[in-house]
């Protein structure tokens, strides 16, 4: 069966060239990044302290500050975020909808469930220990919605995995809010992760999630060529001998594996997945063997840069207190949301 071409092809001129130039590009944001994160927060720190910190050690305080606090949140900041964007390119890839993301599957509805029911009935408070809930909560919610979606003539088609995720986080988050409205002490306890954040979360925490992200990831590199197929369609992909319940169940795994680590180490973080992936296509078409990589490039520098912006606000003295980047990522997300639902209805 022929394969079009043209869906392949990016929409910019630019796209063509990814190939040699995009990896360097892309590590050198990547790099800015990461360094001004460790450099610029609520106080300055010297570049060549930064680098001192890891070059020449010692006990300084600036030093201990970069290694103890600012490193593990820049770290996160770009595991969370390149999590995210790979997700979100696989989830649009896999159900051939330009406004998917992770949370599709319900994956943040069952984490924020799961953290809700821990610290109401267990006692668990605290970043760290709401993790491993939180990684439980939203793979079980995800199998819920995918075994769901599966039952009947067709198996697991797109529209099937989007209206059972859809209908299925609305139940979990009708239920999550009734939780929260019976108990104040609950809400007081998990309020601050269900905005989702990078701040406070500690090396060892970081160091634990890495290798689910790093499996998660490396599936994701894996399946790039059948998930190309597949965004062509059922029929293409199967003129081409493509096993599609196989790979979408594969594809779907690794989604959940890595929107999972993200909500396990941030909490619930909105329209990365969305934005991200989408911007990315422009570029460079539906290849998603650039797609998925440069989506998580693209993801992890923009919640860097979020937090960034974070605290920039704070060390200006524009706002008292710190700003959650899951309160901003919102107000980029939402202009794009909607100019690809617009660009979808022509």
């Amino acid at each position: 069966m022929a394969v079009n071409e043209s869906q392949l092809q990016p929409r910019w001129a630019a796209g063509r060239y990814l190939n040699v130039g995009g990896p360097a590009i892309a590590l050198v944001a990547l790099a800015v990044c990461a360094i001004a994160s460790m450099s610029y927060a609520e106080t300055r720190i010297p570049f060549s302290t930064v680098l001192d910190s890891f070059l020449n050690q010692d006990d300084s305080f600036q030093q201990t500050v970069v290694r103890t606090v600012r490193l593990p949140r820049t770290l996160v900041a770009l595991s969370v975020g390149a999590a995210l964007g790979a997700s979100g390119a696989l989830m649009q890839g896999v159900t051939r909808n330009p406004l998917a993301s992770p949370g599709i599957l319900a994956v943040n509805a069952g984490a924020a469930l799961a953290v809700i029911l821990a610290a109401l009935y267990l006692g668990v408070e605290g970043v760290s220990a709401f993790a491993w809930f939180a990684f439980a909560g939203g793979g079980t919610a995800a199998f819920v919605v995918y075994y769901l979606a599966s039952m009947g003539a067709g198996g697991a088609t797109p529209v099937k995995l989007a209206l059972t995720g859809t209908a299925f986080s609305l139940f979990l988050g009708s239920f999550s809010a009734a939780l929260l409205i019976a108990n104040n002490r609950t809400l007081d306890e998990v309020r601050f992760w269900l905005v989702g954040d990078v701040i406070g979360r500690d090396m060892s925490l970081y160091l634990q999630t890495t290798p689910y992200f790093g499996a998660a990831f490396a599936g994701a590199l894996l399946l790039s060529r059948q998930v190309t197929t597949l965004s062509l369609g059922d029929d293409v992909a199967s003129g081409l001998g493509q096993n599609i319940r196989r790979i979408r169940m594969l594809a779907a795994l690794a989604a959940v594996g890595l929107a999972g680590t993200a909500v396990a180490l941030s909490g619930p973080i909105g329209f990365v997945g969305l934005v991200v992936p989408n911007s990315v296509r422009l570029i460079t078409g539906a290849n998603y063997r650039l797609v998925i990589p440069y989506s998580a490039g693209g993801g992890a520098i923009l919640l860097l840069s979020a937090d960034l912006v974070s605290r920039a606000l704070v060390r200006e003295g524009l706002i008292f207190g710190h700003v959650p980047v899951g309160l901003l990522t919102p107000i980029v997300g939402v202009p794009v949301f909607i100019y690809f639902a617009r660009r979808m209805a022509r």
